[in-house]
């Protein structure tokens, strides 16, 4: 029995004893991982690990040895988390003294202590003897790269774990890892020195006398010029580097007396990215310093700074001396003054008045403008800086405006004004006394109504966006001024010369009318209802274009300054009067006034959507008001109606749908629930009770067997129901869900069967699973299903199918996929397979009136790239298997998912669905054609090396599609042809000459648009391969 115990205990001895040798002697690696392996699975120890290495670590050769050691930190480097407190000593006590070993072995004792720097039974004192051991036997800087790393790695660890021990080391740990760090090259192991370096100054290690001796070992650096070798597998950037430098320079202020003259010595050298690191890094520096580490370098500093400025012809280095300057001025104001202190900010921000002030004045204005930026940039760091250099350049350049006549002279100076305006909005002021821009308040407001009145319409746009922040200043304008202002805008609002000054004077209304609602109710109101009365009259008259253009200014103007709930009370009823007037056919009013009105209605709704009272005020208005309007125009008359005609037309519908929409989707859900009661109830039962002017000829049935007119309102009952909040319950839902769908079946008014289709997909679309959404789906799948068959209203069937599909594909509905099989079926229909391949880019788009996520609606997110990857293989399928007649369809539908699908989702499936894009440009179908080249523009940028393997098949058929009959497809063939330029050279080099040759064509072309990218594309490819391109 104990002969056979003792066979047990030998047989694994003996086998480890095996690894170790093949490891060791045989200079096989993989007996390190095996012996790894058994020590964590509990086969070996570490202690008998060692013994088994006994031989070998006293072996008199050095590489054996090393070898040795080698196997025992491998396995220490897996199984480090095993050993027990007392193993650990004595391994640390093993390899300290191997580090004294020959040269061939420390790699090796070095990979051991990383092992056991990561022990957690590491006992107290351990680190620093380990620290010390390297620092006194290692010359570190004369070991290769990994093992330098290695190295870096052990203080790492330690510093992580042991920071209380390393601290008690004081400065002889500092010392110490200065000499390690000393002479280090490799841009790998320095993104972890500045790390180390980093950790002991933001830890609060001792830096004891060596504090020079830190900043030398690492400003040596500086500025940091690596680029990396191509194909670097570490992706270590150069942008890597210069941020880890720049966190160890900036990270305390005892580096300031040594890093400053560096920093200002960089910047006067004639090399600009030193120039840009520098600036960059002083303003990093800001952020820790306070005056006195800046005291003595601020004339120096200041002279750098502003020489860039004045001199540079680089932008970038422009932007980075403002910011170094602005970081400097807010260093010197936050920082706390004694009683007895000298005020540097005072002084240094006189010295930037003495040096920019005389520019300002100069007749050729020649250093005006950089001048301007030092001290905006300054007076934007604090309100002190702000007041003192405001209070000393505003009177000056006042005087200036007044001293120059020319118009783009006085508008560079206003520009400059307006600079030092917009900064003074950043700082509050209690004291209404304290606000420095009081004193200068009547000459600003005399410049900037001059500035308005000036024929310059530069000047003017200047003025209008200076009168904007006047305005933002509180208290700062009179009522006179106000008054004053209104009239201006008024006036400016209605010129015919300038677009963008008008443009301008409306965007300053909305935003001045917010702060002084009663100023715009007073005085701008009363001058628009004026002048819309005019313009009633005109278009009653049917007076020329001029006249009705200012009739539209008007209405812009209306909406423009609805931007106070107070204001929108006076605004909304006068729109809507308007709308009325027209209605009772006191003007002559086509199609674009009834949509221009529209249209102002709805961005007075968009403006009320930020407001829960305005928004319920605008709807409870106008909602109510547009439905009597359009519910009146669909009556039949006996008298011959232009208006009638016009309220019912797609277009004025389609603008209303908008109106009632953008004024449902923001109501509170009480709310909404009072408002669902009534409208519902007047497309059901007829319930006009509550619409203003309500007395009827006869009654509203517009599901019933009423006239077209009446059916055309179901879009806006669309618009209401469809943008209501999902948890809004809506009355009569199930009566409303049936007659929405025999209505969309209706073969006698295509717009309004598809109104209906649109209305039941959207509420569709909100329903949450359960009983009632899968009768409501049975419904309408049996309709499709009828309707397909042949009869009089397949059309208005496939509409309905093409709604409730795209709602059930938003939702993720598990219907959806059997829905989209049928569209897919019927892409082999010869009547119903072009509208079916139609189909699919209504799937894929977004709509504008239903089913939106602005609207409620249920859309998950990346549902087009779930329904690319359920769809598109059978779409591909399918049209291998189509006949030669139906194959457009598939292509066309295809082409569709392609040119909607995020490009980062298409790129992977790209050289299986190209040879399809390439066929489709041979597709007679110019939305085909379309399409696919819209696909395929993008690709050719983000996926060229693809695209190369096509470039023949893809020069021909971009060519061939540049002569089009379509425009459009012309344009986006040049657009392609571009793009090809950005394939690699050599594949495109030998097509030069005939691209070149037959864009001569597109040249002479017809429209303007064509003839653009023509000479774009042209001149890539005249470019193509010569030097620099």
């Amino acid at each position: 029995m104990a002969a056979a115990a003792a066979l047990e205990a030998v047989a694994p001895t003996g086998a480890l004893w095996g690894l170790v040798q093949d490891f060791v002697m045989g200079q096989q690696e993989g007996p390190a991982d095996q012996v790894a392996a058994d020590v964590k699975s509990g086969s070996y120890t570490v202690l008998q690990v060692v013994e088994a290495l006994g031989s070998s670590l006293e072996n008199p050769e050095p590489r054996t040895r090393a070898r040795g050691i080698q196997l025992l930190s491998q396995v220490l480097l897996q199984c480090h988390s095993l050993l027990l407190e007392k193993e650990v000593v004595h391994l640390i006590l093993f390899y300290e003294n191997r580090l004294k070993d020959h040269h061939f072995v420390i790699p090796s004792v070095l990979q051991g202590l990383r092992a056991l720097s990561l022990c957690v039974a590491l006992p107290p004192g351990l680190a620093v003897s380990v620290l010390k051991a390297i620092f006194q036997e290692v010359h570190v800087q004369s070991l290769p790269q990994v093992d330098r790393h290695t190295v870096y790695s052990i203080i790492t660890n330690f510093m992580r774990t042991r920071e209380e021990e390393l601290k008690g080391l004081g400065a002889d740990f500092t010392f110490g890892f200065i000499q390690v760090m000393d002479g280090e090259k490799d841009p790998r192991n320095l993104l972890v020195a500045f790390r180390i370096v980093h950790d002991l100054i933001s830890r609060d290690y001792s830096l004891g006398p060596f504090v020079e001796e830190l900043f030398e070992v690492t400003s040596c650096y500086f500025p940091i010029d690596f680029t990396p070798p191509p194909n670097d597998p570490h992706g270590i950037q150069r942008e890597d580097l210069i941020l880890s430098l720049r966190a160890v320079l900036a990270s305390t202020p005892r580096f300031a007396e040594f890093l400053l003259p560096l920093l200002i010595e960089k910047v006067d050298s004639e090399i600009l990215s030193a120039k840009l690191d520098s600036l960059q890094t002083l303003n990093a520096c800001c952020a820790v310093y306070e005056q006195k580490e800046l005291k003595d370098f601020l004339p120096s500093l200041w002279a750098s700074i502003r020489r860039e400025v004045f001199q540079t012809a680089s932008e970038r280095v422009e932007a980075d001396g403002l910011a170094a300057l602005h970081s400097l001025t807010a260093c010197l104001s936050r920082s706390v003054l004694r009683a007895d202190a000298e005020d540097l900010l005072d002084s240094f921000l006189s010295n930037i008045l003495q040096d920019c002030r005389h520019h300002l004045c100069e007749p050729d204005m020649k250093l005006v403008w950089p001048s301007a930026k030092l001290l905006q940039a300054a007076a934007g760091a604090s309100a002190r800086a702000c007041d003192h250099i405001t209070s000393n350049v505003l009177p000056l350049l006042l005087e200036q405006f007044h001293k120059h006549s020319q118009s783009n002279q006085r508008r560079t100076i206003l520009e400059m004004i307006l600079g030092f305006l917009k900064l003074h909005q950043k700082w509050s002021y209690e004291d209404k006394d304290e606000r420095p821009l009081n004193g200068f308040k009547d000459q600003l407001c005399s410049l900037v109504f001059m500035a308005l009145t000036d024929p310059s319409a530069q000047l003017q746009l200047v003025g209008i966006r200076t009168l904007t922040v006047l305005g933002a200043q509180p208290d700062l304008l009179s009522s006179g001024d106000l008054e004053l202002a209104v009239g201006h805008l008024y006036r400016l609002s209605f010129l015919e010369e300038d677009s963008q000054s008008w443009v301008a004077a409306l965007e300053a209304s909305g935003a001045l009318a917010t702060l002084y609602p009663v100023a715009f109710s007073s005085h701008l109101v009363p001058k628009l209802a004026e002048e819309l009365g005019r313009g009633e009259l005109d278009l009653a008259r049917g007076d020329e274009p001029a006249k009705c253009s200012r009739h539209l200014r008007c209405l812009q103007a209306l909406s423009a300054i609805s931007t106070h709930p107070s204001i929108v009370k006076e605004t909304l009823p006068l729109l809507l009067q308007h709308l009325c007037q027209m209605n009772k056919g006191y003007m002559v009013a086509g199609t674009s006034e009834v949509i221009a009105v529209c249209q102002s209605l709805q961005q007075v709704a968009e403006k009320c959507q930020q407001d829960l009272e305005s928004c319920w005020y605008f709807h409870q208005t106008a909602v109510p008001c547009l439905l009597a309007l359009a519910v009146q125009a669909s009556m039949p008359e006996k008298e011959h109606s232009v208006l009638r005609k016009v309220l019912l037309e797609d277009e004025v519908l389609a603008a209303m749908v908008s109106v009632i929409g953008t004024a449902t989707t923001h109501l509170s859900p009480d709310l909404a629930a009072q408002s669902v009661a009534h409208i519902v109830s007047l497309f059901l039962d007829g319930n006009v009770s509550f619409l203003p002017e309500n007395s009827f000829p006869c009654r509203f049935q517009p599901f019933q067997d009423g006239c077209s007119g009446q059916r055309r309102l179901v879009a806006l009952l669309m618009a209401f129901v469809c943008s209501l909040p999902r948890n809004v319950e809506i009355p009569q839902l199930n009566q409303l869900m049936r007659e929405l769908v025999e209505l969309s079946c209706c073969p006698s008014c295509p717009s309004s069967s598809t109104a209906a289709a649109k209305c039941f997909a959207g509420l569709l679309n909100k329903l949450p699973a359960g009983q009632q959404l899968d009768e409501f789906l049975q419904l309408a799948v049996d309709k499709v299903e009828a309707g397909l068959s042949p009869g009089p209203y397949r059309s208005q069937a496939f509409t309905l199918l093409l709604w409730v599909t795209k709602a059930l594909v938003l939702r993720y509905h598990p219907l959806s996929s059997c829905l989209t099989d049928r569209l897919m079926g019927l892409l082999g229909d010869p009547e119903l397979g072009p509208a079916a391949a139609d189909g699919f880019s209504l799937l894929m788009s977004d709509c504008t009136d239903v089913l939106t996520r602005a609207g409620h609606a249920e859309v998950r997110i990346m549902f087009r790239q779930r329904f690319f990857t359920d769809n598109v293989p059978a779409l591909v399928q399918g049209f291998h298997a189509a006949s030669q007649d139906v194959k457009p369809n598939y292509l066309k539908g295809l082409s569709h998912v392609l040119n909607r699908l995020p490009k980062p989702v298409l790129l992977p499936e790209l050289p299986t669905l190209l040879s399809l894009l390439l066929e489709a440009l041979s597709c007679s179908d110019c939305v085909v054609q379309l399409s696919t080249l819209s696909c395929l523009q993008p690709l050719l940028l983000e996926a060229p090396q693809v695209m190369s393997l096509h470039v023949d098949t893809l020069v021909t058929k971009f060519l061939n599609l540049s002569s089009s009959p379509s425009m459009a497809v012309r344009i986006a063939a040049l657009q392609c042809m571009h793009a090809l330029t950005r394939l690699p050279t050599p594949v495109l080099l030998p097509y030069k000459p005939q691209v070149i040759r037959a864009l001569a064509k597109p040249l002479d072309d017809k429209k303007r648009l064509v003839r653009k990218e023509a000479v774009s594309a042209r001149g890539e490819w005249f470019l193509l391969g010569s030097p620099g391109s």
